[in-house]
């Protein structure tokens, strides 16, 4: 999986260098997105698709983690049931193992970074713009490290995960 690294920059040839410097660095320029209010003219920077813009991916995450907390609820319910009419056999282990299960998810989908778009949402307003930049994950020190390093106008904001399918 991919992570995505988010800058803010104070203008559109700030952010201009910091693609260019990525595009040096061999960052694929169809995994950078820029994004700014509709006041804001991007001109040559890659614009962020539909998706990108509406934080679909902030939405999948929300319905993965209530589904996961239903799943789980169900399965406890079941547990309580068998319990309480005294069926203590080997079906206790089906929700015990569904439990089980869904607690791992749970915590591996806890582990994930999640910086989402809200928290850019007044820095926008103020005119900035917002590159995301969709890297390797062993690539995120390197690639944070560089643009500090060579644009320390760039404010880092934070890491999500990102991917290609949806166009997320």
């Amino acid at each position: 999986m991919e992570r995505r690294l988010y800058f803010m920059l104070p203008d559109t040839e700030h952010a201009l260098a910091v693609v260019n410097e990525l595009d040096q660095t061999g960052v694929d320029p169809g995994r950078i997105h820029a994004l700014a209010e509709s006041t804001v003219a991007l001109g040559d920077l890659p614009a962020a698709s539909i998706r990108q813009i509406n934080d679909t991916a902030r939405r999948i995450e929300t319905i993965l983690w209530d589904g996961n907390l239903v799943v789980f609820g169900l399965a406890l319910g079941a547990l309580i049931t068998l319990l309480v009419s005294g069926n203590l056999n080997a079906w206790l282990l089906v929700p015990l193992g569904i439990m089980l299960a869904t607690f791992l998810a749970g915590l591996r989908f806890s582990r994930l970074p999640n910086t989402h778009l809200d928290e850019f949402r007044d820095a926008l307003a103020h005119g900035e713009i917002l590159l995301m930049v969709d890297v390797a994950e062993a690539r995120v020190a390197d690639i944070e490290n560089r643009v500090h390093h060579y644009h320390p106008e760039a404010a880092v904001g934070g890491v999500g995960w990102g991917t290609r399918a949806f166009g997320l």
